[in-house]
């Protein structure tokens, strides 16, 4: 009886004094996947829709709801999760890392395009998705170069690397993309003409000075891309209206392709521009137009009935309150930056496989969950 209780007494003592794993930090953020979901049964998706509303924390959906009517087409989504922003760097990721962890899966340092944290190149889920035979496009209310599309096609060490991003479009087979930059393709420092490049490899081009997106012809028989601006689009308060048609037309095109589904990036990219000028009616306006494109995607998966649907953003921006003496008519806002926040990002899904999106994770962990909906079982090279 003494043995056993010496013992017992030296079990206790052992296990007081191990301690638990250190939880992943900004330095140190490992690559451990949860790996809990894999129970989970669901219906593989024919199609991923990724929208990505950049700069999109809960303050932000909360001031368009309320200013919509107190309504949105996010309150259809069932399957709602947080992922955790943070960058290789920093606590306070930059939208290239933040893409760039939903692309390639892996936490990066601000303003890495598509790279590691040691600066190397690795196969985003778009580049996947093409090896896979599948369609792919890109919708952007930025340049097309900017960081977050930039991120699904591009391979860079830096954001600020937009003729180098841009040229890095001639690398891929994106069937479809809408989004500015048009400088960045044809009035270059090296002289190449990557428009002429681009057609010459099949693309059907078309650009603001040509027609308006809702004016021109897209042909399905041909990769499709349509440039919006020289550089950044207008302001949706100030005429730009393409996010919606664009999304409409890129599903419709895609769907189309004699390929076994597709991926698609929307990316509502000037809420984030809103939030850094500390402007709510900017950040409304914006919010409520990337929530109308959610609208469009939701309409296309319900007929369809093959479509997976995600909505999130990379990170929050301008650490955005609603305070007291706010309507619903008159949100009454403050702000605490104008830059990034490190807040918990909200997760929406609708449609198969969404299932695997309720929970709080890595934003890596997007990746891995938009990979399994797919059924790649390891990396396609």
């Amino acid at each position: 009886m003494k043995k056993i209780l010496i013992l017992l007494l030296f079990a206790i003592a052992v296990s007081c004094h191990t301690k638990p794993p250190a939880p992943p930090t900004p330095e140190d953020p490992g690559e451990t996947r949860i790996s809990a979901e894999d129970t989970i049964r669901f219906t593989p998706p024919k199609n991923i829709i990724l929208l990505i509303g950049d700069g999109m924390g809960i303050t932000q959906i909360t001031a368009g709801m309320y200013r919509n009517g107190n309504k949105l087409n996010l309150e259809q989504f069932k399957y709602v999760g947080l992922h955790k922003s943070y960058a290789s760097d920093n606590l306070v990721t930059d939208s290239a890392a933040g893409a760039t962890a939903f692309s390639i899966g892996k936490k990066t340092y601000n303003g890495a395009i598509g790279v590691d944290k040691k600066g190397k190149p690795s196969q985003t889920i778009l580049e996947e998705a093409e090896l896979a035979g599948m369609a792919t496009g890109l919708v952007a209310t930025s340049s097309i170069v900017h960081a977050t599309p930039a991120s699904f096609y591009a391979h860079q060490k830096d954001r600020e690397m937009k003729e180098e991003i841009a040229a890095d479009m001639l690398k891929v087979d994106l069937d479809f993309f809408v989004g500015g930059g048009k400088k960045y393709f044809d009035r270059r420092k090296d002289e190449r003409n990557l428009i002429e490049e681009l057609t010459k490899k099949g693309y059907k081009i078309s650009t603001y000075f040509d027609k308006e997106f809702v004016d021109t012809a897209i042909d399905p028989s041909k990769n499709f891309g349509y440039l919006t601006a020289d550089t950044e689009p207008l302001m949706f308060s100030q005429g730009r209206d393409y996010l919606v048609p664009a999304t409409r037309s890129a599903m419709d095109y895609l769907s189309k392709q004699q390929e076994p589904g597709f991926f698609l990036m929307v990316e509502g990219s000037q809420i984030d521009w809103g939030g850094h000028a500390n402007d709510s009616e900017y950040i409304i306006s914006e919010m409520i137009e990337f929530d109308n494109a959610i609208g469009a995607a939701l309409e296309f998966a319900k007929r369809d009935g093959e479509t997976l649907i995600i909505v999130t953003a990379d990170h929050e921006t301008g650490g955005y309150a609603i305070n007291p003496t706010s309507t619903m008519d008159s949100i009454v806002a403050a702000f605490t930056t104008k830059d990034h926040t490190a807040a918990l990002i909200p997760v929406f899904a609708w449609g198969p496989g969404e299932e695997l999106f309720g929970g709080i994770y890595e934003n890596t962990s997007i990746y891995d969950k938009m990979r399994r909906a797919f059924g790649f079982k390891k990396k396609l090279q």
